[in-house]
């Protein structure tokens, strides 16, 4: 009788067509919580009033905040009714001034107050389907079978299907290529690459001792002339590319390229390691030189760039089972494995949908993004993809990147000069992330003072006395 008098403080906005009621109503609960609508220690219908209220079956609601239990988002009180238990999740970031540190290539943040709750209530979850073995127990180096397998099913619209015993949980994509380098190349050896490649890279190499040797690029990438003539005159031991949406210039290779390449690296017995780490972000992409040749390639899927750089994982998927038993014993020398409790995360976001639910949200802020580029930064000077987060600015003589970016610091802006990615001889050029200003307008700020200062000489834009 008590829920029959209950009045009602609460109801969720849902449509019978939103898909499973339940999940729709503990959808709209964990919204309710991030916009403030509820708050914390705020009691909850009881199930049957919510159930007739709404006009569905005390079935549906009781799974429903079960659900939103499981999450995290709630906590029944014996003999009292359910209540909430999350706080209020902040979700942009505080403003900054409108000028930003576009030195770093982040995802941009999306505006989705209800996703965002959806990922902090499934690492909530965590406890429930794991307890405290994943806190307090050590996994095998290239990760526990279920997180492989997840890894496996994140890799599948691009790779196709992947046995799980290919794929090794790595601390980061740093961690996949250390791993994999180490395997494939010893000190004084050597490993080719696009003249213009991942600081990362180069800073293994040096780390390891290992040669770098780079290859000429056009503005669609690698060029597989400069790899067969490099390949026929000396020995690499390994090609390193980055062939969709390369780090820093967006250029992505056409699937002609890429069978080239691969075609180049079977001839001379070259493996070849694939940096992936922005393949998930287009829609369509070529083939990746791993589906291509799965018995050449090793291939390196990040989710810091299409996830969450918090999470620190990526999935290595090595050639075949040897290559695996080699890769897990440089795991296990180097850091022994990665993280257990960010390999869950991550493979509950993959199993869940939430992975899939953050990407379409990084795709349509990332597009976003590049119409303000395409709107704001002159013509012919940015080469970029709609695609990506970053772009590559080739600056208009008589500027050069090391005046650029002194400039560009002194107005409360960092850049990356092509020093940082050049094997050869820098080109005057700098990278942008688009990612790092907290919305559009602090990203508009930023572009309009780069594109008002190299519409100017250096000298004109000189204060030094």
């Amino acid at each position: 009788m008590a829920d029959e008098r209950f009045e009602i403080t609460w109801q969720p906005a849902i449509r019978k067509s939103d898909g499973p009621l339940y999940l729709a109503i503990a959808d709209a609960i964990a919204a309710d919580i991030s916009e403030g609508r509820l708050s914390e220690g705020m009691r909850l219908p009881p199930q049957r009033v919510l159930a007739e209220t709404l006009g569905i079956d005390f079935t549906t609601v009781s799974r429903a905040y079960n659900e939103a239990r499981h999450r995290g988002l709630v906590e029944g009180r014996v003999g009292q009714g359910t209540y909430v238990k999350t706080r209020r999740l902040r979700t942009s970031r505080p403003p900054t001034g409108g000028l930003v540190d576009m030195s770093m290539n982040l995802p941009p943040l999306f505006d989705d107050p209800i996703l965002a709750a959806r990922l902090w209530a499934d690492m909530a979850a965590l406890q429930a389907d794991h307890g405290l073995e994943l806190l307090m127990r050590y996994q095998p180096p290239g990760g526990a079978p279920h997180n492989r397998a997840a890894g496996a099913a994140w890799l599948k619209p691009r790779l196709g299907d992947i046995p799980p015993e290919r794929v090794l949980v790595c601390a980061g994509a740093q961690g996949a290529l250390l791993a994999a380098i180490g395997n494939l190349a010893k000190a004084g050896e050597m490993i080719c690459a696009e003249t213009i490649t991942y600081p990362g890279l180069r800073a293994l190499a040096a780390h390891l001792g290992i040669r770098l040797q780079g290859l000429a690029m056009d503005r669609e990438g690698l060029l597989p002339a400069a790899f067969e003539d490099l390949c026929s005159k000396e020995t690499p031991k390994a090609l390193y590319c980055n062939p969709t949406l390369h780090n820093p210039t967006t250029a992505t290779l056409s699937l002609e390229r890429r069978q080239a390449i691969v075609a180049i690296a079977r001839r001379h017995g070259v493996a070849i390691i694939e940096d992936d780490a922005y393949g998930a972000l287009p829609a369509a992409a070529p083939r990746p030189l791993a589906a291509l040749a799965p018995d050449l390639v090793y291939y390196v899927g990040g989710l810091a760039k299409c996830l969450s750089p918090a999470l620190r994982i990526a999935y290595l998927v090595v050639p075949d089972s040897r290559s695996s038993v080699r890769i897990e014993g440089a795991i296990r020398a180097t850091v022994g494995m990665a993280s257990p409790l960010a390999a869950a995360i991550a493979a509950r976001w993959i199993e869940d949908g939430t992975a899939d639910a953050v990407l379409a949200a990084i795709r349509g802020e990332t597009a976003a993004r590049q119409r303000i580029v395409a709107e704001l930064l002159p013509a012919g000077v940015a080469q970029t993809n709609p695609h990506a987060f970053h772009a590559w600015l080739r600056l208009p003589s008589p500027w050069t990147r090391g005046e650029l970016s002194a400039r560009l610091q002194a107005a409360g802006i960092s850049v990356v000069a092509s020093d940082a990615f050049a094997l050869g001889a820098p080109p005057e050029a700098v990278r942008l992330g688009l990612g790092a200003a907290a919305n559009h307008a602090e990203l508009r700020r930023s572009l309009l003072v780069i594109t008002d200062l190299i519409g100017l000489s250096p000298a004109a834009s000189s204060l030094v006395v």
